[in-house]
């Protein structure tokens, strides 16, 4: 994001360059195109997870299923198994698309992935004391550990950071450093309990099935609350990525400004690592995709974002399914091999620092 030279008190435009692009008129908006597509996709990639599967289910089947059941094999595959993946799926993926997006805007790192602040490192630390120390052995306890777990890493991340005179870069560091602290507190607790190694492979392994409507409902308030928030922030987030000075010239509270997105971040991405385990790369990935289609603007990258990300985690989950029949490959091992090969990319990129 940037400000035109003619916008500055006393700027002139240097003689040669070139004049703005003509702006489009009122009443049209650039980001209609990126949210239609979205929506479309969305549908798409939804409609797929509840048709592909071990077992093919053609799409009028499904349909009857949703709407009249008759108490068939396929009626119980569609309303019990594939219905409530598919809604986490899109609710998991709307909170890691604009946990990541929020976070590469606050932190101004296109590689910061919601990992960076030590949500993904505090869920797990906290579920591995559950099982190990406190013999918790339901995906409903582990929800409310990963939960805590999650927000006091982001609290710790954002005190170490200085809570009053936090920078991109002493965030990035602080993150780092309680990852570090957390995952080997976590490898170490494993080593020492084989329960609570097999205990924690079942809750690490960020998969998207076995996991129950009802865990969605608990969730659902914090990752509601966690969208509102984000979307709120979007204009002072813009602000924000032209620098402090620029944001405090326009008005914006650039501390309180980095409180409520570090808030808007934990809830997202707390939620949805409770939810389904730390699934890695997705909060990476969709806002590079993004900014292609919607630009840079927070006011349009974050919608985009909360319909992109579903999509991709959705479509990965399909391709987990069927790659290997009859077993299934995760969706977090399915997102960290895509994400993996895009990190390696962007890190080559010279300019990866301008996006």
């Amino acid at each position: 994001m940037s400000i035109e030279v003619s916008s500055l008190p006393g700027g002139n435009r240097p003689p040669g360059e070139a004049s703005d692009p003509p702006r489009p008129r009122s009443g049209t908006s650039p980001r209609t195109p990126g949210l239609l597509l979205g929506l479309v996709l969305l549908a798409g990639a939804a409609a797929l997870s509840l048709t592909v599967g071990t077992e093919h289910i053609p799409p009028g089947q499904v349909w009857s299923a949703l709407l009249s059941p008759t108490g068939t094999e396929h009626d119980a595959i569609v309303r019990e198994l594939r219905l409530p993946r598919t809604l986490i799926g899109i609710a998991v993926g709307v909170a890691l698309g604009l946990g990541g997006a929020v976070m590469q805007t606050l932190t101004r790192n296109p590689l910061a992935d919601p990992g960076l602040l030590g949500v993904n490192a505090g869920a797990s630390a906290a579920v591995v004391t559950a099982i190990g120390v406190l013999g918790v052995t339901s995906f409903t306890g582990y929800l409310w550990f990963a939960l805590a777990g999650a927000a006091l890493a982001a609290v710790a991340v954002q005190a170490l950071g200085g809570a009053r005179h936090a920078t991109p870069v002493r965030l990035a560091l602080a993150g780092t450093a309680v990852n570090a602290a957390l995952f080997g507190y976590v490898n170490g607790l494993q080593l020492c309990n084989l329960n609570t190694l097999d205990g924690m492979r079942h809750w690490s392994v960020g998969t998207l099935a076995g996991r129950d409507a009802d865990l969605l409902l608990t969730v659902t308030p914090l990752l509601a609350a966690g969208v509102l928030l984000a979307l709120a922030l979007a204009r002072p987030l813009g602000a924000l990525a032209l620098g402090e000075d620029h944001a405090r010239a326009l008005g914006t509270r650039v501390r309180r400004t980095r409180v409520l997105a570090v808030l808007a971040i934990t809830l997202l991405c707390g939620g949805a690592t409770a939810l389904c385990g730390p699934i890695g790369f997705i909060g990476l990935m969709v806002p590079h995709a993004a900014r292609a289609l919607c630009g840079p603007d927070p006011r349009r990258l974050l919608p985009c974002c909360a319909l992109y990300a579903p999509v991709l985690l959705l479509v990965s989950d399909v391709v987990g399914r069927v790659v290997v029949p009859p077993s299934e490959i995760e969706v977090g091992t399915v997102t960290a091999f895509l994400g993996g090969l895009l990190f390696i990319q962007l890190v080559r990129r010279r300019k990866a620092a301008q996006l």
